[in-house]
């Protein structure tokens, strides 16, 4: 019994070393190292990071063969106990916001990691920030425990898939190491010698000639060098070489200070004999060392030089590249980075297009944008002068002025360059131009003026390194003729075949070096593309990823550090993925699972629910109506359960199909010509008045034509958006809708102080009711007093946060309870003031569902609040911290407060997954709510995945064939049924799979119209 406690013990703390079942192998030294006394010791418990922990797999399943979870009452969850298989593929599913992530997240994981924190020093605790233990009786059976979240990675515009991956890390030091640097003036290979192999190329190519030999220490650099002159004859000598001129030093020498030199030292004349080696020898040394490293031989009859250095050198121009290291090929170092771009890869340019932004105006009407409408300031006096000298005025729109006289304008006028005939200037003083003023001001100490200026600035490829973010010198090192740069644009798959067979291409000593780094690159190359990644390219930033993206970036991660005994826990790692990718994704998790990892999954993809090795659902409803375990077991014991889950999955409930689509309006928005990215000169055709689906596998271009494309155009249109689109052709049909609005899965609010009452803006209308009651009004209340935000109303001992931080020095920061409002935010003033007997307060913890009935008189109120509840959130409260809804929750909010708002029927509705983090029956509700849009006259394009929402569509565009340079095609478009018996693409083979199992609703009703 003893032996058996302390083995969980071990296994709920931290990670732990290997342990042994048997008393044979258990007394054993298999880790056996000389102590201090020169004794054999046995290896201590090492407490590492999870990342580096690694458990018996064996072992550690016979002792605990559950993770025990007694009493778990975190958020909704309703006092559960469960019993989860150890080395196991565990999917967590259920309806959205019925508990999954409570449970995975918040209780294991944050147990896990409160175990594993404890065990540091109280004073290393301080530093980390501690973490609080969980509303839960007790877990055993925890393993060392690492979470793989959606939250993008960095926000570092410096961070790269190729360094976060390491193989950006591993490719500098290959570079530094094997590559051969060329010359960035001729082209030529540069090489390196020996001071005797400068020696003896003189002997052998000069035999017999005259030769001075010269030390370079001034290249093409302005000054007067006046005390270098006197520095080179304190030096005793006599005679430099200027500018291609020799002379003799003389007494306070000096150059032209405004002019570019060339200055050498004339360190030896001499007739090169072979007899007079040493002499030679000597000379070429001395040059080297007065040169640094770099000398140069002239001779003296055809005037022809010739360069020779230590280091890489072109012997042509005698241009030398230091030697290489691995931060030369690093854009995060001034070593390697380009200079113009800071190795960001583009720059921020002013445009003529965003400085004046409509020729339509006047510049008196603010035609200028920066400088707004007409003041009585000096710089309209002078554009005002400059005008009249061309027959304008300030009210003259810019479009009617002279193109000539509008670039003089932006870009300056000399003071003498607008003479008349009679050679007379019309202007004593030049004009600077509005966008060298506007460059100017970008240096600016003050960080407002830098902001001011940015709304004029666009960013563009940096002309110097064109994109690839190093200096010229680190992109003229080549390997197998390919620099550095060029291998960082790879998508991953093209990446992997260039390095197949790669040894054949390089020499016996490059192969010799790199044998060990190669193994690394193509292992780590190996796991990205296990998880359907291979459309990605080293060089894409880690900020345009998206959350499934960067999980399955950190899953391939995973898998290459080989532990065994871990829990993983993932928050839908399916999200993006195509079904064709999808297949790897789970093949990935079952090689986890198979290293001896247990593995649990929150999620709602039937692919991935059937391939489980045990499954979990939680519900049966969301919030206060969640938080049990409807259902366990095997996926077939699971798909007998009943449970709703069950229901969709073994087809007993299924989202119908129309079968009669939307004829829509007969008019198309046509976009031409986009060849972003990969797009392959792409001609998009929206039908307008539809529900329009993008699909294609990842990375076939769909962001591309839809985010990085057509929204910009649409958002510059309509609301003179600064993003620049991509290149596309033309575009046509833009008269034909009236406003263009994009859903994302972005954060509603940073802070906890932002919600879903505040952000849909109902929360303005439920306090202004407030402010309108007899009470409210009888005490002089207005709306401000109904904030949380401001002064007045709300208490001031937490500033209206209900909780108050009190900072522990060695323990984590304790978050308690307003001991003044009670956690109520409010004042007893505030809250005395009520509406049907509930107060502000109340109304804030409300769930959506009861505040539909509690505000069913209240039309503007209600309409906001309704819609909220249609889109499936009726489980969450109208004041939840925005800090605690999921992507897919805030992107349902953000459709709400889009659906709230009056539409015309023209508008244009692009949403990016809205599917993210929804359960089947969530997906029939949003279906529902989207049909509802279209049958108004909108038009609805959304990119999917998800095959539910994909069937019910009016139209599919289908991009592909492939992810990356395999893809920037449209291989398919039409309706579900025209789509799915097109033989391209992969999206045809799953949609037909799922057309033979959907049922249509209006067959089903014809059928029960024909029964009546």
């Amino acid at each position: 019994m003893a032996k058996k406690k302390t083995a969980a013990a071990a296994t709920t703390a931290a990670p732990a070393a290997p342990k042994s079942t048997s008393k044979k192998a258990s007394s054993a030294p298999a880790a056996a190292k000389p102590g201090r006394n020169g004794h054999a010791q046995p290896e201590p418990l090492v407490l590492v990071a999870p990342a580096a922990a690694a458990v018996h797999s064996s072992a550690a399943t016979i002792e605990a063969p559950f993770i025990e979870v007694y009493g778990a009452r975190e958020h909704n969850l309703k006092n559960v106990s469960i019993k989860i298989p150890r080395g196991k593929l565990v999917v967590f599913t259920g309806i959205s916001g019925s508990g999954k992530s409570s449970l995975a997240f918040d209780t294991i994981y944050a147990e896990g990691q409160r175990r594993y924190m404890e065990t540091f020093s109280a004073y290393a605790r301080s530093f980390m920030g501690g973490l609080e233990r969980p509303d839960v009786d007790k877990i055993e059976g925890l393993s060392p425990v690492i979470s793989i979240e959606q939250k993008t990675t960095s926000r570092n515009p410096r961070s790269t898939v190729g360094t976060i991956t390491e193989i950006y890390d591993f490719l500098r030091l290959l570079y530094a190491r094997t590559a051969e640097a060329f010359s960035y003036a001729t082209g030529k290979k540069m090489i390196r010698q020996s001071d005797d192999q400068i020696i003896n190329y003189i002997l052998k190519h000069f035999a017999d000639k005259k030769l001075v030999v010269l030390a370079p220490v001034v290249k093409g650099r302005k000054g007067h060098y006046r005390e270098l002159f006197q520095q080179i004859a304190k030096l005793g000598f006599t005679k430099v070489r200027v500018d291609g001129e020799l002379l003799d030093i003389t007494a306070k020498m000096q150059v032209d200070r405004y002019k570019i030199h060339d200055i050498e030292i004339v360190i030896d004349r001499l007739v090169v004999k072979e007899e007079d080696r040493f002499r030679l020898s000597g000379s070429v040394q001395n040059a080297l060392t007065h040169g640094k490293g770099t000398a140069l031989v002239l001779d003296p009859d055809s005037k022809k030089t010739q360069f020779f250095s230590r280091f890489l050198m072109d012997p042509t121009t005698g241009i030398a590249y230091d030697d290489p290291a691995p931060n030369t090929f690093s854009f995060n170092s001034p070593y390697g980075a380009c200079p113009t771009c800071n190795g960001l890869g583009e720059i921020q340019q002013i445009t003529e297009e965003s400085v004046m932004p409509d020729p339509k105006l006047s510049i008196s009407r603010g035609g200028i944008a920066p400088l707004g409408e007409y003041r009585d300031i000096w710089i309209f006096q002078q554009i005002g002068l400059i005008l009249k000298k061309h027959k304008a005025t300030l009210s003259t729109p810019i479009e009617k002025l002279p193109a000539e006289l509008v670039q003089r304008l932006l870009h300056g006028i000399e003071a003498d360059e607008d003479a008349d005939d009679k050679k007379k200037a019309t202007y004593s003083e030049p004009f600077e131009g509005i966008i060298p003023f506007l460059r100017r001001q970008m240096e600016s100490d003050s960080e407002n003026i830098r902001e001011w200026i940015q709304q004029y600035t666009q960013a563009t490829e940096c002309p110097e390194c064109h994109g690839y973010r190093l200096k010229k010198e680190s992109l003229h090192f080549r390997m197998a003729d390919k620099h550095i740069g060029e291998l960082s644009v790879m998508d991953i798959g093209e990446l992997a075949r260039w390095f197949e067979g790669l040894e054949d291409r390089l020499s016996d000593r490059q192969n010799l070096i790199a044998r060990e780094l190669l193994k690394e690159i193509r292992k780590r190359i190996g796991f990205l593309l296990e998880v359907g990644l291979e459309y990605l390219n080293l060089h894409r930033s880690v900020r345009t990823l998206s959350g499934g993206e960067s999980q399955r970036i950190r899953l391939a991660t995973q898998i290459g550090t080989q532990l065994v005994g871990v829990l993983y826990i993932m928050d839908e790692p399916s999200i993006g993925l195509h079904q064709r990718d999808n297949e790897r994704l789970i093949n990935a998790l079952k090689h986890l699972r198979d290293l001896g990892n247990s593995i649990i999954v929150v999620e709602h993809d039937k692919d991935m629910i059937q391939h489980a090795d045990h499954v979990l659902d939680i519900g049966p409803g969301a919030g206060i109506h969640g938080g049990h375990v409807v259902a366990e077991g095997t996926p077939e014991e699971f798909q007998r359960s009943g449970s709703l889950t069950a229901q969709y999955l073994n087809g007993d409930k299924h989202i119908e199909l129309r079968k009669k689509k939307r004829t829509g309006e007969g008019t198309e928005l046509v976009l031409k010509g986009a060849k972003g990215h990969n797009l392959k000169n792409v001609t998009l055709k929206v039908p307008l008045g539809k529900l329009v689906a993008v699909t294609g596998v990842s990375g076939s271009g769909k962001s591309s034509l839809i985010h990085d494309t057509l929204y910009p155009i649409l958002n510059k249109y309509f609301f003179n958006a600064k993003r620049e689109p991509l290149a596309y052709g033309s575009i046509e049909g833009l008269e034909l809708i009236d406003k263009v609005i994009e859903v994302d899965q972005s954060p509603i609010g940073r802070t906890p102080r932002s919600n879903p009452a505040t952000y849909t803006g109902v929360f303005t209308e439920i306090r202004q009711l407030y402010a309108n009651l007899p009470e409210a009004k009888i005490r002089g209340y207005g709306p401000g007093r109904f904030s949380f935000n401001v002064k007045g109303g709300r208490c001031e001992t937490c500033e209206g946060a209900g909780i108050r931080t009190i900072e522990m020095n060695f323990l984590p920061d304790v978050h308690v309870q307003c001991e003044t409002c009670k956690g109520r935010r409010y004042n007893r003033e505030t809250l005395e003031v009520r509406f049907k007997g509930k107060s502000i307060t109340d109304v804030l913890d409300m769930t959506i569902e009861k505040a539909v009935d509690f505000f069913e008189f209240q039309p503007r109120i209600l309409r906001k609040i309704k819609t909220l509840s249609e889109v499936g959130l009726g489980y969450i409260t109208l004041g939840q911290q925005a800090t605690t809804l999921s992507g897919g929750e805030a992107q349902r909010v953000k459709l709400a407060t889009e659906l709230s708002k009056k539409d015309t029927g023209k508008t244009f509705y692009i949403l990016d997954e809205p599917t993210t983090g929804l359960h089947f029956e969530d997906i029939r509700h949003l279906a529902d709510v989207l049909q509802k849009l279209a049958d108004k006259g909108n038009t609805v394009l959304i990119i999917e995945h998800n095959l539910d929402l994909i069937k019910v569509a009016d139209h599919i565009i289908d991009l592909g064939p492939e992810g990356g340079a395999g893809g920037g095609t449209i291989v398919a478009q039409g309706t579900p049924e025209q789509v799915a018996k097109v033989k391209k693409g992969h999206t045809a083979r799953f949609l037909a799979e799922e057309l033979k199992i959907s049922k249509y609703a209006d067959e089903q009703d014809a059928a029960k119209e024909e029964a009546a």
